[in-house]
């Protein structure tokens, strides 16, 4: 049995998307499920728009998400010398010819065809010229133009083309340079994949792709083409609906376990299961298994997901990745508790680590105080305070009990509920009205954060 290959194969025109992710994550899925091989190859034929900054987008993505590949990346530019070989291949063969036709006539054959309701497409012109012409050329295909061309599409069943339907594809521009679908057919031959499995807005290159493998001798791959991600709206996932970008999850906040869990399920799934280990999903992944209809994406159930995984994971690992968030807004951590500490305290209580990251800034940094925070902070509180601040700092262990059993004491001494007393507190520790149980809040501060911060709510 011939092993499996699939390949990860986006044009670094721009970020990696979520479209993207889930493709590159049911390639890898279906070699690791096979003991198979997971290839990544940069089609970077469109010069113009593909960016080395892209191309490092790509690879950052592929890291962060861990969708570690066994062989890649693999550059179409770096490609040229094998694509003109085969170019070459396919002109002695007649298989393929030159074709001098100028813009001018192209263009005004697409007119005459549009105005006659036919689908605008090569006549064919050069294709059996028999006198040798000069000029600028570009390189065409002789695609078949009898029969069909049919294959059993993994997710969507048999599809059926007729080639008459197909023109004669430019596989080299004028100036030499080899077009996507050429290139792709040669990388899958000379790469040996076994699937292609990749978004549906590629079916109709599919019969193309086939024809030219056919052309060259080679064994077809088996094909799966995904539906495409919907927005909340109905419509194809795009920029309007917001962070589309896989490292812009990142940078909200979003664990990659908890991406790949939730790009998994957009299309997938195993009964009602919603939580999957990636050992899970290697398991149970079937390519047949995926929907046949378009996914929709829901921001909100993505921040389940990923607060699942906040509260469930190792805190140490949590805390690796908190430190990272720490540093981008600014916050130095070497002065304060420790984020696993933080972890622990916060998990609960929020969705994504940036929103942890920002509601933990007090900890490590001086908080500023606002007019509005004055409101709290009565002349009937003023003595009440100074008598918690009292208490505090005559404690002889600063721990979670002893600093709750100050708090109540000092409430019940004053008449006070005990959160009539702890909301006060916590805006003169905190800077804000949300915070941990206060008895955490001001442990993990420390006893001279917390004294000096009474001191000034009460100043």
């Amino acid at each position: 049995m011939t092993p499996v290959r699939t390949r990860f194969a986006p044009s670094p025109t721009g970020y990696l998307h979520i479209g993207g992710a889930r493709t590159a994550l049911y390639c890898w899925l279906y070699a690791h499920k096979t003991q198979g091989k997971f290839i990544l190859r940069i089609e970077d034929t469109d010069m113009e728009r593909s960016t080395q900054e892209s191309i490092q987008a790509i690879l950052d993505a592929m890291d962060w998400l861990g969708l570690g590949y066994e062989e890649g990346p693999f550059y179409q530019t770096k490609r040229f010398a094998r694509y003109a070989e085969v170019i070459e291949q396919l002109l002695h063969e007649g298989k393929a010819y030159r074709c001098y036709c100028s813009k001018e006539r192209l263009e005004q054959l697409r007119i005459e065809q549009m105005a006659k309701k036919e689908k605008p497409r090569y006549d064919g012109h050069c294709r059996n010229a028999t006198i040798v012409q000069t000029g600028t050329y570009v390189v065409r295909f002789n695609n078949p133009t009898q029969g069909i061309v049919e294959f059993d599409d993994l997710i969507r069943g048999r599809l059926v083309f007729a080639n008459t339907e197909l023109d004669d594809l430019i596989i080299a521009r004028s100036d030499g340079t080899p077009t996507y679908n050429f290139c792709v057919v040669v990388d899958d031959w000379d790469m040996q994949i076994t699937h292609v499995i990749r978004g549906d807005d590629h079916i109709n290159n599919t019969p193309r792709q086939i024809n030219i493998l056919r052309a060259l001798g080679a064994n077809l791959p088996c094909y799966a083409h995904l539906p495409m991600i919907l927005g909340s709206d109905g419509k194809r996932l795009s920029k309007r609906h917001g962070a589309v970008s896989v490292m812009q999850y990142r940078d909200e906040g979003y664990l990659p376990e908890a991406l790949l869990n939730y790009l998994a399920r957009l299309g997938w799934s195993h009964g009602d299961q919603e939580i999957f280990s990636l050992d899970e999903l290697i398991q149970l992944f079937e390519i047949h298994d995926i929907n046949r209809s378009a996914a929709a994406f829901n921001p909100e159930k993505l921040l389940w997901v990923n607060q699942h995984y906040l509260k469930t994971s190792d805190p140490e690992y949590i805390a690796n990745i908190l430190a990272w968030h720490m540093r981008q807004l600014g916050v130095d951590i070497r002065q304060g508790p420790s984020l696993t500490e933080i972890v622990l305290a916060q998990r609960e209580r929020v969705k994504t680590l940036q929103e942890m990251a920002e509601r933990s800034s007090y900890f490590y940094q001086d908080i500023e105080y606002t007019s509005e925070m004055g409101v709290h902070f009565t002349a009937e509180l003023k003595p009440v305070l100074a008598k918690l601040y009292n208490k505090l700092e005559d404690l002889l262990d600063w721990t979670k009990e002893s600093i709750h059993q100050a708090v109540a004491s000092v409430a019940e001494e004053s008449g006070l509920k005990l959160g009539k007393l702890a909301q006060p507190v916590r805006i003169a520790a905190t800077g804000g009205t949300v915070s941990p149980p206060l008895d955490v809040t001001l442990f993990l501060l420390g006893r001279e954060r917390t004294l000096n911060r009474l001191h000034r709510a009460i100043r």
